[in-house]
């Protein structure tokens, strides 16, 4: 898949550690904000960055809003991806040099905005009229206290898919997998017909982790306070310890290790999110027809079967000099159904925003998947992504709980025994709390 997907997919939480930077450079409290006032005459020049094909959606479709309002100039820069959070958050401590607007990962915005609290422009005053219109986790993860440091963009509901003929070999019908259980057997079955594993997972990371933790409604804090030994950790834990010591996991390091024992056929499922259709479709066309997808397993009966992983939002940053025109650009690209379905037809950007979910584009059948309706499936779940807490210490949290998994998945260690010693260690490093 493009890049802003394949790397937000990867990087569950955010890459940069940023505690100590609250105050440097950052601008006054007294930065205008947007208006609404739709008489407002708009002029002047806006210059957003972003990367890969957010900045190909943008720059495809900045001219027709330039069309709208002749007097303003869009100005798109792909910054790249690599170095985009290093530019972002030296311009944010340093208080200049950013643009207009930027392109953020979910994961960053928590950190950037207690770090730097007067560095992106509180948009709950002209963009609250839509929080209804919006994937609720993704509001939730572009939200700190009262205050929207950014508007939604694309969101990322997983789901299981899974390989058909597999399943067929082994004599497992997908439907039957409801739940986790369902799918611990389902795995054992297969494995046996076919030798093939049940999934990748790196157990040096703890993407699958967070995956498991979110559908249990939980991110690593909750109230502020650290949490990733609360039993909803524990569970999420304890379902990858099972799946381990029954042999069905695939240990494989990073992204480039999950494609390649996907196109090897190594695994029977993959439970991740629904810019993996665009891996499959752009980087394996042999194995088309071998694939279908299922909701997520849930972990009860009738619980909630999708999570996230990934997605990304627009943010204005404080120093910019055109705010109404900023912001006009922003709810003109993310809160039109034209714009979100053009974007999600021609670069595969999956809409956060609920209205453009009713388009018929969504009900085309997609010959890879054997004709099935992927797109539906996924957006009937978007609805149901659990919203979590995001705080600007996740980053730290989740390094620390690289031992805590890889000690479970590795080394046998007890879930509740690695949690507990995790979370006493980034109370420590964070100065928060223990959730009791």
């Amino acid at each position: 898949m493009k890049r802003i997907h394949v790397i937000a997919g990867i990087m569950t939480a955010g890459v940069l550690t940023m505690s100590g930077c609250a105050t440097g450079g950052a601008p006054t409290k007294d930065t205008p904000e947007p208006t609404q006032n739709p008489g407002t005459r708009l002029s002047g020049e806006i210059t957003i960055w972003s990367w890969d094909v957010a900045a190909e959606a943008i720059r495809r479709l900045a001219p027709q809003f330039e069309k709208v309002h002749p007097e303003v100039k869009v100005q798109v820069v792909d910054i790249g991806y690599d170095n985009a959070y290093k530019k972002i958050t030296m311009g944010l401590e340093s208080g200049s040099g950013l643009p207009d607007v930027i392109t953020l990962e979910d994961d960053h915005i928590p950190g950037y905005a207690e770090n730097f609290p007067n560095g992106l422009v509180d948009l709950s005053g002209v963009a609250g009229k839509y929080k209804a219109d919006f994937d609720r986790a993704k509001w939730a993860a572009a939200s700190s206290g009262k205050a929207l440091f950014a508007l939604p963009w694309d969101s990322a509901p997983v789901a299981l898919y899974y390989r058909r003929d597999y399943f067929q070999q082994a004599g497992v019908d997908p439907g039957s997998i409801v739940t986790w259980d369902d799918a611990v057997r389902a795995g054992e079955k297969i494995k046996r017909a076919t030798g093939k594993r049940l999934f990748v997972s790196d157990f040096t990371t703890a993407g699958t982790f967070t995956i498991l933790l979110q559908q249990l409604g939980q991110g690593y804090f909750k109230d502020g306070k650290v949490a990733v030994n609360s039993p909803a950790a524990v569970r999420a834990l304890t379902l990858l310890k099972t799946l381990r010591d029954k042999d069905l996991l695939q240990n494989e390091k990073g992204w480039n290790g999950l494609v390649t024992a996907t196109k090897e056929g190594r695994v029977a499922t993959q439970p991740t999110a629904v810019w993996w259709s665009g891996t499959l479709t752009g980087e394996m066309p042999e194995l088309s027809g071998r694939f279908g997808v299922v909701p997520l397993p849930a972990f009860n009966p009738n619980g909630i079967r999708t999570s996230s992983n990934g997605g990304s939002a627009l943010a204005i940053t404080s120093q910019t000099k055109n705010h109404d025109a900023a912001w006009a650009f922003i709810e003109w690209l993310l809160t039109r159904k034209d714009n979100q379905v053009s974007m999600m037809r021609t670069e595969a950007l999956f809409p956060a925003y609920l209205p453009a979910l009713t388009d018929p584009l969504f009900d085309q059948p997609q010959p890879y998947f054997g004709g099935q309706q992927v797109n539906r499936l996924f957006a009937d779940e978007v609805r149901n992504i659990p919203p979590i807490e995001l705080t600007g210490d996740d980053a730290q949290a989740q390094e620390i709980l690289k031992k805590a998994v890889s000690g479970t998945l590795l080394d046998g260690d007890d879930p509740k025994t690695a949690l507990d010693k995790a979370a006493t260690r980034i109370a420590a490093v964070t100065k928060r709390p223990l959730s009791q």
